[in-house]
């Protein structure tokens, strides 16, 4: 058992912390949000995440999980202390450090040196952070004013996350790979104890997160810290270019006649390629995706380097957004006076994630060309009000009440709820029966069946049938 610190209590910070303790360590979650760590204490988590709270009472009662508001009370008596504070794009398009920065000060001033710690960028940072953490950590040690301060010894580590929202609990119980980057063998070594429930598997797995039958041996990568700070931002906008290449190829089959359900299929079973991420549709949302993807392309500017493909991938994503708007016009011409109801406000299902979401940036276009505009999220609705109050849409109670008497219906989020729906009592719900489908929730010839005058993102109206061969 280690003795763990985890600084912020956001996403990444809230389900480090819990999944850590659940596999024996004793882990304190920090924040300087005392309303957030009172929530935490009885119970409740921040942020919607399936199976979470669950996971944080297993946790008290195997490693032990608990919440401050003072980092000085656990980080002396840490082996391990993680950075999992948020670092939110600038206009610019670089990462703002300002709590990155603060994380590690006030590091500096609590460790006393009575063990060795090292100090663990879990955040996601531009290349080169770790070495700043070293230095701000060192700062903060000669500014408290400890007359040891020069003999303190500690390691810096960067970890990236590799968590999907909706799905975190089983990305860090069961991960396709940790990764690990220091310069220091010894801080490697508390860093491969640290994750070695992980790696033997030696661990019950919560019933509500079975381990996966097809479970590989997972892999410890250990590299520099430039490069396990690189990983990070090249996975993720792989990822996004990945998804981007998916909805190039949607908006090329529509031009031609095919049909991107079975163009995918077709591509996604070459092993070199893959099916997960081929989904075309509206485009990626998030906390992740964008600022990874920006403040790789700035770091690229920075060191005169201009990346194409990178600078490409947000404009398509951008672009593939208000293709919505587009489908919309071609089905009602007019869309000032139109009613048309939004099914999801969330970037993904089974999050109540709003950050970059697509649903918002169509329904402000909406508005701003005049149309009365309804929304339905399972999760994401008290969100949406606190976090955009000047956002003119009417809140509804079903998705059935999003119908009705509206002249079109827009699916934003593929919420599992949603491809359950009875699309014909959802026609019958309304003046216009137009379904513009941007997920590809639904078969074409099930919702014409229906009664809809139905648009897919890269879908051949008249046919919809993907095959796959057996052996």
């Amino acid at each position: 058992m280690m003795n763990v610190t985890v600084i912020g209590t956001g996403y990444v910070g809230t389900v480090t912390g819990a999944c850590l303790a659940y596999l024996g360590h004793s882990v304190t979650c920090v924040d300087t949000d005392a309303s957030k760590i009172e929530k935490l204490r009885a119970g409740q988590s921040p942020i919607f995440e399936p199976g979470l709270e669950e996971l944080m009472q297993l946790a008290k009662a195997r490693g032990g999980l608990a919440f401050s508001t003072d980092v000085s009370t656990c980080v002396p008596s840490s082996d391990v202390i993680f950075i999992a504070v948020g670092t939110p794009p600038l206009p610019s398009g670089e990462a703002n450090l300002v709590y990155l920065e603060s994380a590690a000060r006030s590091i500096g001033s609590a460790i006393d040196g009575s063990r060795y710690a090292v100090v663990v960028n879990k955040s996601t940072v531009p290349v080169g952070c770790g070495n700043l953490v070293e230095t701000l950590v060192r700062e903060g040690i000669h500014d408290s004013g400890n007359v040891s301060a020069n003999s303190i010894q500690f390691g810096v580590a960067s970890n990236p996350e590799f968590l999907r929202e909706g799905s975190a609990i089983l990305d860090s119980l069961y991960p396709d790979r940790i990764v690990v980057g220091s310069e220091d063998e010894r801080t490697l070594e508390v860093m491969r104890e640290l994750y070695r429930p992980l790696v033997t598997q030696e661990f019950p797995a919560p019933a509500f997160c079975p381990r996966p039958e097809s479970l590989q041996p997972v892999s410890v990568v250990t590299t520099t810290l430039t490069s396990a700070e690189m990983i990070k931002y090249s996975a993720n906008a792989f990822l996004a270019l990945k998804i981007g290449f998916a909805n190039e190829i949607a908006n090329i089959c529509e031009r031609v006649g095919a049909d991107v359900v079975e163009v995918t299929t077709g591509i996604g079973l070459d092993k070199r390629i893959g099916s997960r991420f081929l989904n075309a549709g509206i485009g990626w949302g998030g906390s992740c995706f964008g600022k990874d993807v920006l403040s790789l392309h700035h770091t690229a500017n920075e060191y005169g380097y201009h990346a194409r493909i990178l600078e490409a991938s947000i404009a398509v994503n951008q672009m593939q957004r208000l293709l919505v708007i587009q489908k919309l016009q071609e089905k009602l011409f007019i869309l000032k006076g139109r009613t048309i109801g939004l099914l999801g406000l969330a970037f993904k299902p089974d999050t109540d994630d709003l950050r970059d979401a697509p649903a918002l940036q169509i329904a402000e276009r909406l508005l701003k060309m005049g149309a009365r505009v309804r929304v339905y999220d399972p999760i994401a609705m008290p969100g949406c009000k606190v976090q955009n109050p000047d956002l003119r849409v009417t809140y509804c109670q079903s998705a059935l009440s999003v119908a009705e008497n509206a002249d079109a219906v827009v699916v934003v989020t593929e919420w599992a709820e949603f491809a359950g729906l009875d699309l014909a009592a959802l026609a019958g719900r309304m003046t216009r029966p137009v379904l513009i489908d941007g997920r590809n929730l639904f078969q074409p010839a099930a919702a014409a069946a229906a009664g809809f005058d139905y648009t897919g993102i890269g879908r051949s109206a008249g046919r919809a049938r993907v095959q796959v061969p057996v052996g």
